[in-house]
């Protein structure tokens, strides 16, 4: 998000000073001279791109403050973002932190976590051992290092984000040291430290899970800041991310921002597409109970296979040349969102969809744990075969502190019913229904109402299909489906997929062609 804060300020800021060339060079000299409050990278590991060239990026969310050690910090964060003129997406590849790499120490290479070669020589180690163990031939050309506290303010600065929450998330620092996050499910703008806790979470999931929270958030909040908001707070926007980021000393330049100004011109309107890193989760686990200092637990590393890594790599080097619904993901298992879904005719919808179960007992049940809330209820008659819905009692979802207090004037928990307020600070009803599909890899999907017709969320969908008599609205993510949407004059209604969209497109298909409402018939 950080990164797309800058690329779309440097695009509007230059566009809007281009009626003369003269204002235009006195436009980049003044970000130029933003950037510099704080010092560029020393020696940053960069391959200078020539005019017009594609463009790599090393984003790195970290804690690191200029001035000080490496050593002291970590990082949480680190993407790779791709732009090519030729290409119709902006490209986004998640190298997970603890993927397990070797490190210089003591004189020699040790196996560590990737995000250790950071603490040990900072940008530079960092690209250096992402050039020669995990991506031969990757060549950085920028490397922008934003601090937490800029990720705060930025999200502060351009009105908050809203969220797809997919479900409690809770932890308290006092009790268990990790950093403390407090939000309910469902849908719901989430401002400065809470978009930072959000985003940052793995503590009952994994990497994997964390790298798609973060490109999920980023490509929310890029469809939800326009260029006329740019272009008002430019100044504000560009202060905040000079105080809180380094970058390479070519990107403290007016050569180097108008270069990069150019491409992101090319750029302009381009989704983003997320290339899913082939992961291998290896088994870790606590030392024992009272061991003494010598007992070392098993680190919970990440690895992949180096062919899977290449493919990888290629993928997310590779120009996207048709449109981007039509756009194949890393996965293999799910249909493009233009294929016939499953159940397309007929009463109930989605029976050729493998995996599928259908569950009215359960749907009826959160029906009437939300009670009546002012919004017509819809549940889905289809769920994921062995998934089962959040409540309180069956255990096998977070729940935080036991203390389901009212919020937003209703209530909160599974199924949560909540008042959702748009950014006129109008308040909808609104209800959501958290379904576990496997709470160890961190997989739940959700159902959404709200009387809010127009969310942010359901802006521009990738294509429409009519299904059981229902005109679904589609949003595809790398070609692989991330929600389904239905509207009725009382409301707008959707089936959210799990944050690595784990469900496939006739599945998730077929779920929102099944809503069915409470009570009716």
């Amino acid at each position: 998000m950080l990164v797309r804060f800058a690329l779309a300020a440097f695009l509007v800021i230059g566009a809007a000073s281009a009626t003369t060339a003269v204002g235009g060079l006195l436009q980049f000299k003044q970000i130029a001279t933003y950037l510099s409050v704080t010092p560029a990278l020393p020696h940053a590991r960069v391959t200078i791109p020539n005019p017009g060239s594609p463009q790599t990026i090393l984003l790195i969310g970290s804690d690191h403050r200029a001035g000080e050690p490496f050593a002291d910090a970590n990082t949480d964060t680190m993407m790779l973002v791709r732009m090519d003129p030729s290409s119709s997406t902006i490209n986004l590849l998640s190298v997970p932190r603890d993927l397990e790499v070797q490190v210089p120490e003591g004189g020699g290479m040790v196996n560590d976590k990737l995000n250790a070669a950071y603490s040990i020589g900072g940008d530079n180690l960092l690209v250096k051992i992402l050039q020669s163990q995990v991506f031969p031939g990757l060549q950085v050309n920028h490397i922008i290092d934003v601090n937490f506290s800029g990720f705060e303010d930025l999200v502060n600065a351009i009105g908050c984000v809203y969220t797809d929450v997919d479900h409690r998330y809770y932890n308290n620092t006092a009790v268990t040291d990790y950093s403390s996050i407090d939000i309910q499910p469902g849908y719901q703008k989430l401002c400065g430290s809470d978009a930072l806790a959000f985003v940052r979470f793995r503590h009952t999931d994994d990497d994997l899970v964390r790298n798609a929270r973060q490109q999920d958030f980023l490509r929310w909040a890029k469809d939800q800041f326009t260029q006329d908001q740019i272009i008002e707070d430019r100044n504000s926007l560009l202060k905040i991310f000079g105080a809180h980021a380094q970058t390479d000393q070519n990107l403290h330049t007016t050569d180097g921002l108008i270069n990069l100004f150019n491409l992101v011109a090319f750029s302009a309107g381009h989704a983003i597409k997320q290339i899913q890193f082939p992961a291998i989760l290896l088994p870790c686990a606590p030392a024992p109970p009272n061991a003494n200092s010598a007992t070392q637990q098993t680190p919970c590393y990440v690895t992949a296979q180096s062919g899977a890594e290449q493919q990888a790599y290629h993928q997310f080097m590779t120009p996207t040349t048709s449109p981007p619904p039509s756009s194949s993901s890393t996965s293999t298992t799910s249909t493009s969102p233009s294929a016939t879904p499953a159940g397309g005719k007929g009463k109930g919808g989605g029976a050729n969809a493998p995996g599928l179960s259908v569950d009215v007992g359960d749907g009826v049940s959160q029906a009437k744990a939300l009670g009546p809330i002012g919004i017509p209820i819809y549940y889905p008659k289809l769920i994921m075969s062995g998934a089962q819905y959040c409540t309180p009692n069956n255990g096998n979802c977070p729940m935080g502190d036991g203390n389901a207090a009212a919020q937003d004037g209703i209530s909160a928990g599974y199924p949560r019913a909540y008042l959702l307020h748009d950014r006129s600070g109008i308040a909808h009803y609104s209800y959501y229904m958290t379904i576990e599909i496997n709470s160890v890899l961190g997989e739940y999907y959700g159902v959404q109402g709200t009387t809010w017709q127009n969310p942010p969320i359901l802006n521009s969908p990738t294509t429409t299909k009519t299904v059981n008599g229902k005109v679904l609205d589609l949003y595809a993510n790398g070609g692989k489906l991330s929600l389904v949407a239905w509207h009725t004059p009382q409301g707008a209604y959707w089936i959210s997929n799990t944050l690595t969209d784990s469900i496939s497109n006739r599945q998730m298909v077929a779920m929102a062609a099944s809503l069915t409402r409470a009570g009716g018939t």
